[in-house]
């Protein structure tokens, strides 16, 4: 048997982390079990479906790498199915036609939920013949008696009594199919094996399986994999942060570090924390994913996304920072080479939308100093070794780190002075702040003439700032 696993989400919004997760745990065991991956688009809800959405969630998989190897397929291009299905169950009497009013059945509701009773449909119409030609829904014909048994990947055994389901509508009244009926055909038309879904699905499970089995088919291998939520215990949502897979991508988080992410949401390999694309294929079992719901931790995502940061080719890091270079009105290819920037700035940002921020200043001037950095740093004492140190790197015939380096270091020993007193004001007057990377490698990078326009607006700073 050929495994195949599907990923279908709805597009009525973007590709949330539930659902990428969900789509990488399906891929993974495709890609494991030697299997296909399939896409499938389920865009019934004709209100709500947008092609915005569709492109944001082929966007959303595109970016995380998660490659299909069928579709995408779209429900709303297989309606003539549905309705050939559809008419075959009617035909075998495992379906029938309902014209039961909306105030019969809210009527009906109301009285059950009065005695307590589990609302549902009580099959009024099961042995009617309604007019074909007068509004109505179809209904299909649950069995009364027995039991639906799943044996879940995640869950175990589940068992679930059918006096407890009823006979759930699978045309509307419009004539548009049902989300249960449209999945069950699609999962058999393209004989999926194994469904790896979020467990709010759970409630659907044991109607599609009565359905496929209506349609003489064996069920698929079912999987139900628990939400996950937020750091204070609630469902995740927007108020906790990003959600949307293409905002982690805005706010300068690797693919990589997301998906190393989601795969320990659930699930884990000893003490393992950090995992290639590899090791996820390799190790990674639906089996072994935990029942109960796992919490989202940003400063988890921020530390392996540091990581990948670090240790990530730097060619590779640079492509991705380059985007981010551009929100800041800055061209990467007027100034230092990005690789080399990053190279330099590598170990000292958690993001690219971090390490774009800190790696400005190589490119475009800045208007004022951090005022915390100037008020330690660019005092009068400051001002003689940073004329003294300009001057010599003015008059230096290559710009070097290595002839930039000894430049500070024999300006600091002819004023006897520790090298940090000459560095360190130097540092806040090319960068505007005091953190940077060694002060050769950053003045190397930022150029000659800008270290000399700021170091001589540093120096305009401190007689401003001693005459004030």
């Amino acid at each position: 048997m050929t495994v195949r696993t599907r990923f279908a989400p709805s597009p009525t919004g973007y590709l949330h982390v539930g659902g990428a997760r969900t789509a990488l745990f399906s891929w993974l065991y495709a890609r494991k079990h030697g299997g296909k991956f399939i896409l499938r688009i389920e865009d019934t809800d004709l209100e709500r479906s947008t092609a915005e959405s569709v492109n944001a969630i082929l966007e959303g998989m595109t970016w995380l790498g998660l490659e299909y190897d069928e579709g995408p397929f779209y429900q709303t291009q297989r309606f003539p199915r549905y309705q050939e299905v559809i008419t075959q169950l009617l035909n075998e009497g495992k379906a029938y036609r309902c014209n039961c009013s909306k105030e019969r059945l809210e009527k009906l509701r109301e009285e059950q939920m009065a005695r307590k009773d589990k609302p549902r449909y009580d099959g009024h119409c099961r042995h009617l013949n309604v007019d074909p030609h007068e509004p109505h829904v179809v209904r299909f014909v649950n069995p009364q008696d027995g039991v639906v048994h799943i044996d879940d990947m995640v869950r175990g055994k589940v068992t679930i009594q059918n006096s407890e389901l009823d006979d759930l509508i699978i045309r509307r009244s419009d004539g548009s199919p049902t989300y249960n009926l449209s999945v069950v055909v699609d999962d058999l038309d393209m004989a999926i094996t194994h469904v790896i879904r979020g467990d709010d699905h759970l409630n659907n499970t044991p109607r599609q399986i009565n359905i496929l089995r209506a349609l003489g088919a064996e069920p698929p291998r079912y999987g139900h994999v628990p939400m996950i939520l937020g750091d204070d215990g609630a469902r995740l949502s927007k108020r906790h942060g990003a959600v949307s897979v293409m905002q982690y991508r805005e706010e300068g988080y690797l693919p990589e570090a997301l998906l190393n992410y989601l795969v320990r949401l659930g699930w884990s390999h000893g003490d393992q924390e950090v995992f290639s694309l590899d090791e996820m294929i390799e190790l990674f079992d639906i089996t072994d994913v935990n029942k109960a719901a796992s919490a989202f931790n940003t400063d988890k995502l921020l530390w392996l996304n540091q990581h990948y940061i670090k240790t990530d080719e730097p060619a590779r890091i640079a492509h991705l920072l380059s985007p981010h270079m551009g929100e800041l009105d800055i061209d990467p290819s007027e100034g230092a080479d990005l690789v080399d920037v990053v190279r330099a700035q590598q170990e000292r940002a958690k993001t690219l939308v971090e390490m774009a921020e800190i790696s400005a200043f190589f490119y475009k001037d800045f208007t004022e100093f951090d005022p915390d950095a100037a008020k330690k740093n660019l005092r009068p004492v400051a001002e003689e070794p940073l004329r003294k140190v300009r001057d010599a790197l003015e008059a230096l015939p290559e710009w070097t780190p290595e002839a930039i380096h000894q430049t500070i270091q024999d300006t600091a020993d002819a004023m006897e002075l520790k090298m940090g007193k000459v560095a360190q004001p130097l540092r806040v007057a090319v960068t505007g702040r005091a953190a940077s990377p060694g002060i050769d490698v950053t003045l190397h990078l930022t150029g000659k003439a800008a270290c000399l326009r700021r170091i001589d607006m540093a120096l305009d700073y401190i007689r401003r700032r001693a005459a004030d």
